[in-house]
């Protein structure tokens, strides 16, 4: 259980992981900017056009930023390192 759990504290996510964290964020914000944009605009009210995109965007940090096993999929397999004499 303690190295399941150091694991997930180390942050590791490979390249596709960055590349799908990046766009769901983008597509999630975007969409979540012209909801904003049309509920406010709609409402006559600013505070829900803030409450809306910080309420998806706390909601989106709690589901990204922690390095979830979905993210490492695809590790990176490095060269094993070369010797001196060569």
């Amino acid at each position: 259980m303690s190295a399941y759990i150091q694991e997930l504290l180390e942050g590791k996510i490979d390249f596709d992981g960055q590349a799908m964290v990046d766009l769901v964020s983008r597509v999630t914000l975007g969409a979540a900017t012209i909801l904003a944009f049309g509920l406010g605009f709609a409402l006559q009210d600013l505070r829900v056009t803030f409450g809306i995109v910080g309420a998806v965007t706390v909601v989106l940090a709690l589901v990204l930023l922690p390095p979830w096993p979905m993210f490492n999929k695809h590790p990176v397999k490095w060269l094993p390192k070369k010797s001196k004499l060569q």
